[in-house]
């Protein structure tokens, strides 16, 4: 989890995509992978020390990007700041819960479910707060109006705030990624469980 915090973090610098996304977008999904395998395998308790470690590396990456300055202010704002913490402890613990509920369930149905849930409860938090004009109040000095800018979602869609954009953008990641997610997860469930029963 931390590797993936981590990662996250430095990545989500680079954009792809004409600015739609960046590739942070593509490793931190493994987040909710991560608590599922854990979650599956070792179970609740294992994968609630997990989220706390995700959480605590978060902020940690948060305060270093607070010092690093580049032409536009530093590299993470509050607003960012709290908009990540808030979002990655709010989807991460609604996963957990949301995996058990399905535990019993056909294999791929905890992960899935969750997973998906998880990650849209992660995306309107975390671009809601970091770049919504309403939440200005958080943070009076950030200026956020570009994010509020009115786009074509992708360049040729429906005129949106361009952070709505990017957040759907980043969620229709997410569930591509939830859905490849579902081999690795089964995969790596099984070696876990078969490197478990070898000990």
């Amino acid at each position: 989890m931390t590797l993936i915090v981590v990662a996250s973090n430095i990545l989500v610098q680079y954009i792809l995509f004409d600015g739609w996304l960046t590739w942070g977008a593509l490793t931190y999904p493994l987040a909710f992978l991560t608590t599922d395998v854990m979650n599956k395998v070792y179970g609740p308790s294992a994968a609630r020390k997990v989220i706390f470690v995700g959480f605590v590396t978060g902020i940690v990456c948060s305060l270093i990007g607070t010092q690093i300055v580049n032409d536009f202010g530093p590299l993470v704002t509050l607003r960012i700041a709290i908009a990540s913490g808030l979002g990655f402890l709010t989807a991460q613990t609604i996963d957990l819960a949301i995996f058990e509920k399905f535990r019993q369930s056909v294999w791929w149905k905890a992960p899935l479910i969750s997973s998906v849930i998880g990650s849209f409860v992660d995306t309107a938090i975390f671009f809601t707060v970091a770049f919504s004009l309403h939440l200005s109040w958080i943070e009076p000095l950030n200026d956020v109006s570009w994010a509020n800018e009115l786009r074509a979602l992708f360049g040729f869609g429906p005129q949106l705030p361009y952070w709505i954009g990017l957040g759907l953008a980043d969620y229709g990641v997410k569930l591509g990624l939830a859905l490849l997610a579902l081999i690795p997860f089964n995969l790596l469930v099984k070696q876990v469980n078969l490197a478990k029963k070898r000990v």
